[in-house]
């Protein structure tokens, strides 16, 4: 191995430990702040921190550091994927990285429409970040899509791409959206406005939420019920969780990676749903020609 491919073989170690140790650490701090407690608890996010301000303080939760270590351990397996890209030379994992490119374009396309090509790093990035966030509760992490705090945001960003895109005919042509198809229907139209955020975000939290829940109590209930079918067993063996062998594994292919992706795949698809469908391209367009022609 020469002196180049060496290099090349270290910065791909190099990445590839740079997209593992945010996980890493938020394992640590999982197991240093997590408190010692006896059964079943379900609770909220760990809060680490809280910074005083005068109006109201903020926290800093185990939802916003896993948040941010998934962003990272994304953006570093993003470099990965790309480092030593050429034109002309194919290899696997360059083969791999077209093939995302190719079906978030392709998406993109059938959902939105050509004008908004430039939406596919926006749609592959909250695609990533959603699932890769749900599959946190796989290494016992709290994910943060199960925090409205998290998710509501993502929601809002949306929310102002969809209002953004609505004004592209100026202000008067996105009031009148509301009185469409007839007038009277004004006041129902702008509680819809205000629910498309609300509806997203609670669609994506409480699907991720009630996995996580629903499969605690199904791992608790089923030591439980081996205790009391199995306790009479002499030793370890009454003590040991048989029934807890298997079940809560191919439970959490449904809620922890099935539903963890499906989601992502769902609140991608309704952000693409949404922005294109609340942008009135055909008057654009027209006002577009309009403009060509007088200049």
């Amino acid at each position: 191995m020469n002196k180049a491919n060496r290099r090349f073989a270290a910065v791909d170690v190099l990445l590839l430990v740079l997209t593992i140790l945010p996980l890493a650490v938020g394992l640590v701090l999982k197991i240093l702040f997590t408190p010692p407690s006896e059964g079943i608890q379900i609770t909220g996010a760990l809060v680490y921190f809280t910074i005083p301000f005068p109006v109201q303080d903020i926290i800093i939760s185990e939802a916003q550091v896993n948040s941010w270590l998934v962003i990272l351990s994304v953006l570093f397996l993003c470099l990965y994927l790309t480092h030593g890209i050429r034109a002309k030379v194919k290899t696997r994992r360059q083969a791999m990285l077209e093939w995302v490119v190719e079906k978030s374009e392709n998406m993109v396309r059938e959902n939105m429409g050509d004008y908004f090509m430039g939406f596919v790093p926006f749609i592959a990035a909250i695609l990533a970040l959603s699932a890769f966030s749900s599959l946190l509760s796989l290494l016992g992490m709290y994910p943060p899509t199960s925090d409205i705090n998290i998710v509501g945001g993502w929601a809002i960003l949306v929310f102002i791409l969809i209002t953004y895109y609505k004004f592209k005919c100026g202000p008067l042509g996105y009031l009148k959206s509301f009185g469409d198809p007839v007038p009277f229907l004004a006041p129902l139209n702008i509680i819809s406005e205000v629910a498309t955020p609300i509806s997203m975000a609670f669609r994506h939290y409480g699907n991720i939420l009630s996995g996580t829940v629903i499969s605690v109590l199904i791992a608790t209930g089923l030591q439980g019920l081996t205790a009391i079918v199995l306790g009479w067993l002499p030793g370890w063996l009454g003590e040991f969780p048989f029934l807890r062998i298997g079940l809560p594994a191919v439970l959490s292919i449904y809620f922890d990676v099935f539903s963890g992706v499906l989601q992502a795949y769902i609140f991608a698809m309704l952000t693409m749903l949404y922005v294109a469908g609340g942008f009135p391209a055909e008057e654009f367009f027209k006002r577009q020609e309009k403009k060509k022609a007088k200049s």
